[in-house]
């Protein structure tokens, strides 16, 4: 059994008969008991940051910079908790929280925060429309926000069946992530093939690795490739690092004699949405969009 699940049971055991109510939800790493409808709450992921605000909930605290611009005002808003890889402790230990939650990048923080309040881990990886619809209806419960969420999951449906409906029969794609002038791709399997596989959209190269980082290209590889549409993440712009940006790198001769470049068929997605919140609700509907908005416009 997870230490967060023995905290939150032993808080439980020494808590008075007129304690708050617990309930059961699903987490990365199985059921686990948390009070309802927490007040206070600290909150290492920023998925779930995403996600928790558009259900109205306050975010008691998080980490300084959450990097994506949409969420800016929670960041203002809560008490800032250090990074996801160096939390501050202390910090998070002044907060008292309620509740704490990590995942992703901070997933290997549930032991130590575990030690502070109840901890649960909302990592969303292997399944990303699945497990980012599985946290909000989570986050609904804990926060009794069911009908919230009930909301925002007919909004996603919505906007994944007006991206489907824009994307099919448009041809095949490639997904590549820049870093400066390094390039991977990414296929069905991949960190970003959530998007191959909510939209029935045809992957260009069939052979990619599934590694998280993606399976390094060359500009050989595109051109062979030869996709109808290229979709690009620009990691330094989704981090905040200079370098070269990903219009750069790609402006290269052998991309121009791919069909993608030819006919303008190339979507810069805004890159902070699906590489640091990925799986949060907003995340995901804003991708959606930018990727409808990319085929409608062709």
């Amino acid at each position: 059994m997870f230490r967060s699940l023995a905290c939150g049971a032993a808080l439980l055991v020494a808590l008075p008969a007129f304690a708050a109510e617990t309930l059961s939800v699903e987490t990365y790493r199985g059921a686990a008991d948390v009070s309802a409808d927490p007040e206070r709450i600290a909150v290492f992921d920023i998925a779930a940051v995403d996600t928790i605000s558009a259900l109205g909930v306050e975010v008691t605290g998080a980490p300084g910079n959450l990097y994506v611009d949409y969420l800016a005002d929670v960041a203002d808003k809560a008490e800032d908790l250090g990074t996801l890889f160096e939390p501050d402790f202390e910090a998070v230990h002044a907060l008292q929280p309620d509740l704490i939650i990590v995942g992703g990048r901070s997933a290997n923080q549930l032991d130590p925060m575990a030690d502070l309040a109840p901890t649960i881990d909302m990592t969303i990886w292997e399944d990303v429309v699945g497990q980012g619809l599985q946290r909000l209806e989570a986050y609904g419960k804990i926060f009794a926000r069911e009908d919230k969420a009930a909301e925002l999951r007919a909004s996603f449906d919505t906007q994944l069946a007006n991206t489907r409906e824009a994307v099919a029969e448009k041809g095949t794609a490639l997904i590549v992530l820049t870093n400066g002038p390094k390039i991977s791709a990414y296929g069905k399997a991949g960190r970003f093939g959530w998007v191959h596989s909510a939209l029935d959209l045809p992957e260009a190269a069939l052979k990619i690795s599934d590694s998280t980082h993606g399976e390094s290209i060359s500009f050989e590889f595109i051109q062979t490739v030869d996709p109808d549409w290229l979709i690009v993440v620009d990691r330094l712009a989704a981090v905040g690092q200079p370098g070269e940006d990903a219009r750069t790198t790609l402006d290269n001769t052998l991309v121009h004699e791919t069909r993608a470049w030819k006919n303008d068929r190339i979507i810069y997605l805004n890159a902070s949405d699906i590489y640091i919140s990925g799986g949060g609700i907003q995340s995901m509907m804003r991708t959606l969009s930018d990727i409808e908005a990319g085929f409608k416009g062709h």
